[in-house]
């Protein structure tokens, strides 16, 4: 999830953990904690492309970081906080739940987590968008409202308790009930069109849990379709090439093979100016609409070095913002 969701996750569960000894600070310890796991995003500072994206969401966002690091951060509080009531046993609890419940609220994202590193397992539930204001500004408003009241207040942990079970009740019941609705849409739009395929993976449009989109896996091709739960026109599905022999002999190198795992096999490859580019099909297009002309949320060019392949993640296109925001809202009313 973005970076101010995890901080007021973060703090919340601070506030749940210790707020009610050392107020405040418990919130930030907390925002602090469910910011670090994030840290790994500076590998790309680093180290080449490839590694990055399979260190992102890796080891700081596992079970074993949480439980190794907790007691380290705690120790360190402690001796920031020395006049505190808190303990470096309480402060050690306080880190857990802030780093362990970030790779929680990850999981449920496309991207996912590898919450069980080292075990290649990795956690992606696909029912919530990295960015969503209806889990995330609930949220904000009543742990404001907590913070604004003394340690010991009642409200101040009635408030905190509203705002995570609030979010938690959208996040795990909500989002899941509108992902399987809008699958079984999708599933009939290809029964009633006549589509055989492989395999279906459905994901939410950004910014919301309304409008929805589908991959799905043909013999030679990928679709890409998009519905809406106010949508009462059919599903249409836009078509897009493998392209996968363009690799040729590319194909068995490592680098590549790590791509693929990374994309778990939703990847095409296109070819620009002589140029090879392999695009990450599980983020789907930046325009919420079917049928516009492909520009992949994730996009990488190929080259070979030292008898290497590498690959460069390309630039965005930025386009016109108020636009693709306003098609979006569109698609999201059924438009």
């Amino acid at each position: 999830m973005d970076s101010l969701t995890q901080i007021v996750l973060g703090a919340a569960v601070g506030e749940a953990v210790l707020g009610k000894k050392v107020g405040n600070k418990a919130m930030l310890y907390g925002a602090i904690a469910g910011t670090i796991p994030d840290l790994d995003t500076l590998a790309g500072h680093f180290t080449d492309t490839v590694t990055a994206i399979e260190w992102h969401r890796g080891f700081t966002h596992s079970i074993v970081f949480s439980v190794l690091f907790a007691p380290v951060f705690g120790w360190l509080i402690s001796k920031v906080e020395r006049k505190s009531v808190a303990t470096w046993k309480n402060w050690s609890w306080l880190m857990f739940w802030g780093l362990f419940t970030h790779p929680l609220l990850d999981a449920h994202t496309t991207w996912g987590t590898q919450l069980f590193w080292p075990f290649d397992l990795r956690l992606a539930y696909k029912n919530i968008f990295v960015i969503d204001p209806l889990y995330t500004l609930p949220f904000l408003v009543f742990l404001m409202l907590a913070m604004r009241l003394p340690k010991d207040s009642p409200k101040r942990r009635k408030f905190n308790r509203l705002g995570i079970i609030i979010s938690s009740i959208y996040l795990l019941l909500i989002t899941p009930a509108l992902k399987w609705f809008t699958f079984t849409r999708f599933e009939e739009a290809l029964k009633s069109q006549n589509i055989e395929y492989r395999e279906i993976s459905t994901k939410p449009a950004p910014l919301n849990a309304i409008l929805w989109t589908a991959n799905i896996e043909t013999d030679d091709a990928f679709l890409i379709g998009d519905y809406s739960v106010f949508d009462s026109k059919p599903i249409q599905f836009s078509e897009y090439a493998k392209n996968h022999e363009l690799l040729g002999d590319w194909a068995s190198k490592k680098n590549l093979q790590r791509l693929i795992n990374i994309a778990e096999g939703w990847y095409t490859i296109t070819e620009e100016n002589g140029e090879l580019y392999f695009n990450d099909l599980r983020f789907g297009t930046l325009s919420p609409i079917a049928g516009e002309k492909a520009d992949f949320a994730f996009s990488y060019r190929l080259y070979e070095e030292a008898g290497k392949v590498k690959a460069e993640e390309t630039e965005k296109t930025r386009g016109d913002a108020k636009k693709m925001l306003t098609d979006l809202g569109n698609r999201v009313l059924g438009n």
